[in-house]
């Protein structure tokens, strides 16, 4: 049971990137580099590029030796398909039990040992609040972001439904 639930919260995670990035997909150049209101740091186009090329990464981290790792550079019309690819590679990892298939360390490129599950709440938290970061910029363009939590993402896969009386 736990291995489907570490699974489900990937494909959650993968089905929210792709919403957020299908949403700011039909924004304006002018709107995707529009200098935020808020504290976040980066513009949408900057905060969705890092993000999906910041999974890449984590996946190439959980999956590759240290000089096998090489930074991809991004453009804005790849995301979609690089979070599809990233995210179905995090995926097939979880789904293949990590616990047996992984070491009990990862080296970092900037020096450090790391146990690969503080990677995966790494992956989650970061794609969450980048997500929440890039919806806060689309309100402030009066543009409404898309439904991404838990709840949604139950409905859209017909795993929260009502009762019938």
């Amino acid at each position: 049971m736990t291995e489907d639930i570490l699974t489900r919260l990937f494909e959650h995670n993968n089905w929210a990137n792709l919403r957020i990035i299908e949403a700011c997909s039909a924004l304006t150049d002018e709107q995707l580099d529009a200098e935020p209101r808020s504290v976040t740091k980066g513009n949408i186009r900057e905060t969705l590029i890092h993000l999906v090329g910041s999974q890449a990464g984590y996946l190439n981290l959980l999956t590759l030796p240290v000089e096998e790792r090489h930074p991809v550079p991004l453009q804005f019309t790849d995301l979609a398909e690089s979070a599809r690819k990233s995210g179905a590679g995090l995926i097939a990892l979880v789904k293949n039990d990590p616990d047996k298939n992984l070491p009990a360390r990862l080296q970092t490129k900037d020096g450090f040992h790391v146990g690969p599950w503080v990677v995966m709440v790494q992956i989650i938290n970061h794609a969450t609040e980048h997500r929440e970061q890039v919806c806060s910029m689309l309100n402030a363009l009066g543009v409404t972001p898309p439904d991404m939590d838990g709840w949604s993402y139950g409905e859209a896969t017909n795993t929260l439904v009502p009762i019938s009386k």
